[in-house]
C-alpha cells in the first residue's frame, strides 16, 4: 500500500512524536508498504514561536501539492496539527479524499501555560481540525475519554512500543562515568528525568522534590536556562545519543515523570526496558503505561504525591519494570496502525503491497537523541 505520513514533527527534532514516527515508517516499511514522509525538512522553514528547536514548514501549500500528486497515495494519515497539518487537510477536502489523523500532544494545555490560552479555545480550534477525519488515532484510553467528551468523533485507541534491544535491561543499576562527579562517586539513589525542559513537562515537580541522592535531567527545552540557575545541584546531561541514553537509564534507580499533561510519554517505557521503575502521578499517560485493566500497577508507582511514589517505586523490582515494557511493541503499534486507515478514494481498496514493495520515500536515519 502506498501511504502518505505527514507531519510537522521528524528528524533532526527530539521528542516522542518524532520517536513514535520513525519507529512506525521503520514497521511498515518491513511489512511491505511504501510510505512518503512529507516533513519540514522539505520545505523552507522558520522556528516555533516560543519552542526553541522545533522548526515548522513555511507556507508549505504548494510544495506539499506537489508531492502528494506525484505520489499518488492509497492511504493519507496526518500525523500533527501544525502548517503541513493543516495543509494536507485542505488538500484532501478539496479533493475529497478520506484521510485519518493522530492527537500525539495536548497542545491547548501547552498554549495555556505557554501563552494563557482558555483550554476551551485550543480544544475548539483541534476539534474543527479533526472533524473531517475518518479515523482519529489516540495513544491513551484516558486521552480518548477526555476527546469523546470534548466533542471529538471518529476517535481510535492506538498504542505506542520500545526498542527492547536498545535499552537493555540490567538487573542492577550499572555504574555511568558521566553521571560521576571528578571523584568517581554518585550519590544514590540517581533520580532521572528525560525530556524536553518545557512548559508542560511540569519539570519543577522533579526538581523541587526534597529526596536524598542525586538528580539527573537529560533534555533541553526553553525553561532549561533559569532552571539550570536554580538547581545547580542538578546534574544537567542536555541531548544525549540514544545508546548513551540507554547507559543513563540503566544506571539509575528511579524514572521520575513529573508530567500531568502527556497522551503517552515513551520515555517510561525506555526507562521500564532497561529495568529503572518509574514514579509518576496517576495521570493519563503513566495510567496507559503503568497500569492494567485489574486496576493493578507494574513497572512503578503511582501516587499524587510525587515524593510518594518515589519512594514506592525504589522498591519495585527492576525485573517487573522490565516486563512491563515488554507488553509493548512496534510491530503491534503498527499494526493498528495500518488496521485504521482508510482508502483515500472511496472506490480504491486500500489493501497491502506485494512482498516486493518494500520502499520508503523518506530517508529514516536513526534516532540520536533523548525525547
Amino acid at each position: 500500500m502506498k501511504i502518505a505520513l505527514i507531519t510537522d514533527a521528524w528528524q533532526p527534532q527530539v521528542n516522542g512524536v518524532v520517536t513514535t514516527l520513525v519507529e512506525l515508517v521503520r514497521e511498515l516499511g518491513q511489512a511491505g508498504h511504501e510510505v512518503e514522509v512529507i516533513h519540514p525538512g522539505l520545505f523552507k522553514t522558520r522556528p516555533c514561536p516560543g519552542y526553541a528547536g522545533i522548526d515548522l514548514a513555511v507556507r508549505p501549500k504548494r510544495g506539499l501539492t506537489d508531492r502528494l500528486d506525484a505520489f499518488g497515495p492509497e492511504a493519507i494519515h496526518i500525523a500533527t496539527e501544525g502548517p503541513l497539518g493543516w495543509a494536507a487537510r485542505s488538500y484532501c477536502i478539496k479533493r475529497g479524499l478520506r484521510f485519518t489523523t493522530a492527537f500525539h500532544t495536548k497542545f491547548p494545555e501547552i498554549l495555556h501555560a505557554a501563552l494563557k490560552i482558555p483550554l476551551s479555545w485550543g480544544y475548539a480550534l483541534f476539534r474543527h481540525f479533526h472533524k473531517p477525519s475518518s479515523g482519529v488515532m489516540v495513544p491513551t484510553h484516558g486521552v480518548l475519554r477526555m476527546l469523546a467528551q470534548r466533542g471529538f468523533r471518529n476517535l481510535r485507541s492506538w498504542t505506542h512500543g520500545v526498542d527492547t534491544q536498545l535499552f537493555i535491561f540490567q538487573p542492577e543499576p550499572r555504574p555511568h562515568p558521566p553521571l560521576s562527579p571528578p571523584t568517581g562517586i554518585v550519590a544514590r539513589p540517581v533520580s532521572l528525568f528525560v525530556g524536553r525542559v518545557s512548559y508542560e513537562k511540569n519539570i519543577e515537580a522533579f526538581l523541587r522534590l526534597d529526596i536524598p541522592g542525586t538528580k539527573v535531567v537529560c533534555g533541553v527545552g526553553p525553561l532549561e536556562s533559569s532552571l539550570r540557575e536554580r538547581y545547580p545541584n542538578v546534574r544537567w546531561m542536555g541531548v544525549l545519543a540514544r545508546p548513551e541514553l540507554a547507559r543513563v537509564y540503566a544506571a539509575a534507580d528511579v524514572f521520575v515523570f513529573p508530567s500531568k499533561s502527556e497522551t503517552f510519554g515513551l520515555v517510561m517505557l525506555e526507562a521500564m526496558a532497561a529495568g529503572t521503575p518509574v514514579a509518576a502521578y496517576p495521570v493519563d499517560g503513566p495510567l496507559e503505561v503503568l497500569g492494567k485493566p485489574d486496576g493493578s500497577c507494574h513497572g512503578g508507582v503511582m501516587d499524587a504525591d510525587l515524593q510518594q511514589a518515589c519512594y514506592g517505586a525504589l522498591a519495585v523490582p527492576r525485573h517487573e519494570a522490565r516486563l512491563r515494557a515488554l507488553d509493548f511493541s512496534w510491530a503491534h503499534a503498527a499494526q493498528l496502525f495500518e488496521s485504521y486507515l482508510v482508502a483515500a478514494q472511496n472506490m480504491t481498496a486500500c489493501k497491502p503491497a506485494g512482498a516486493g514493495a518494500t520502499s520508503v520515500k523518506s530517508t529514516v536515519t536513526p534516532l540520536s537523541s533523548n525525547q
